[in-house]
């Protein structure tokens, strides 16, 4: 097939983030990356609508993104398709409606997908690099956490979209700066019963993994701030292992800092500081009760799903 290019745009809870990417038949080939925390999802676990200013906010950062867009157009292909998706916050608004009129205005038709279907774009983009292997992937986001468990390159074993993320636990528990230990326990409390089901579903299943693969901003962080990234370094974070003894360390550290003080943290994106505390305990919990000794850091996740299924669809 011959070469074509496509615009993924996933608008989570916390950041807004674009895959322009190039397929033909040897895969597909990452042109450019764009990310920006524009926080969509503030406010939304108490009030169920998504605020205007948070609205005005992921516009904002998508006219920058179309601008961007317009440089990869060629005559050969004038017009790169947008494949737009929206995950928990969105589906979570009674005013998801409204944001998608607001989007439909600038051109990009975006589409609310429900959990299941996050989670199985999110298996498909990071899975491609292990072939034969059976992966459970996490992805922790604002809103919910996706388990999938399954073997790379067929369709996932068993799906799960939990309403549990690092934006909902930090506005649901965390009322202190840093938080309180028992606040703390009482979100521990609340998300791992909700985990141990799904874990315990797998075990009677007889479904064992050969990996555990952790997508997204909080799994990513964990990379950079060990290794102090000054530069954020998508080559030195993808693929990366790291141990539980790493992941429990920087929790620990993170849980017993002011928001502030995370600010300053080096290999931390200054405003993802309010939200990360909760989102290393999420994924430290999952980790913990798949009984693994920590996991392997992907950088491809759902945008790579998403264009993988757009160029399918087209073929």
């Amino acid at each position: 097939m011959n070469a074509t290019r496509y615009a993924a745009i996933d608008i989570g809870t916390v950041t807004c983030r674009m895959l322009v990417a190039e397929v033909d038949d040897a895969g597909i080939r990452a042109l450019h990356r764009a990310y920006g925390i524009t926080n969509l999802g503030e406010g939304v676990d108490a009030s169920g609508a998504l605020k205007p200013e948070a609205i005005d906010r992921v516009e904002a950062q998508l006219r920058e993104y179309l601008a961007v867009l317009d440089t990869f157009r060629t005559p050969e292909q004038p017009e790169i398709p947008i494949i737009a998706m929206a995950t928990s916050a969105s589906r979570d608004a009674s005013n998801a409606d409204e944001f998608v009129a607001r989007l439909r205005a600038l051109g990009i038709e975006l589409t609310v997908i429900p959990g299941e279907r996050e989670a199985g774009l999110t298996f498909a983009g990071a899975t491609a690099a292990f072939p034969g292997e059976t992966l459970l992937v996490v992805d922790v986001g604002g809103g919910s956490t996706e388990l999938v468990v399954g073997q790379a390159g067929q369709e996932p074993q068993m799906v799960h979209s939990f309403n549990i993320g690092c934006r909902r636990v930090t506005e649901r528990f965390f009322h202190t700066d840093p938080p309180a230990a028992g606040e703390v326990a009482a979100a521990d409390a609340w998300m791992r019963p909700q985990f141990q089901e799904y874990f315990d579903e797998m075990a009677a299943r007889g479904i064992g993994i050969d990996r555990l693969v952790a997508v997204a901003g909080t799994a990513t962080s964990v990379v950079s701030m060990h290794k102090a990234m000054a530069v954020y370094d998508t080559t030195q974070v993808h693929g990366a292992p790291v141990t539980k003894a790493t992941l429990d360390a920087i929790r620990d550290r993170m849980l017993g800092m002011t928001v502030e003080e995370r600010r300053h943290v080096v290999g931390l994106d200054p405003d993802r500081a309010p939200v990360i505390a909760a989102g290393m305990l999420i994924l430290e919990a999952v980790v913990e009760i798949a009984g693994t000794d920590g996991y392997t850091t992907s950088e491809a996740d759902i945008l790579e799903g998403i264009v993988m299924d757009a160029a399918r669809r087209n073929a």
